[in-house]
């Protein structure tokens, strides 16, 4: 049996909450401090481009990511909650 396989298949993306950031018009945080939103396995096919297209939490719109240093690390995706940005509430 050949171990781990599907990891050269799959991208792990973690999907934060940077809303705050644009609440408070304030400077980025690190990484670790913003929270968790989801936690997702996609294609990693040109993951670069596709990033901003993916819906990978509702009520939330693509704002930056981050590509990994090395291969076999996260992706994080930063997000911002619809809401703030539009005003008008996510349906759901």
């Amino acid at each position: 049996m050949l171990p781990g396989l599907w990891r050269f298949n799959l991208a792990k993306i973690v999907v934060v909450d940077v809303t705050d950031d644009y609440r408070y018009m304030q400077p980025p945080l690190p990484m670790d401090w913003y929270p968790i939103l989801r936690e997702v396995w996609v294609t990693p096919s040109d993951l670069d481009r596709r990033l901003a297209t993916l819906t990978l939490v509702e009520g939330y719109l693509y704002d930056w990511h981050q590509t990994p240093d090395t291969e076999g690390e996260p992706w994080y995706v930063g997000v911002v909650d619809r809401c703030l940005i539009t005003g008008v509430p996510a349906q759901g």
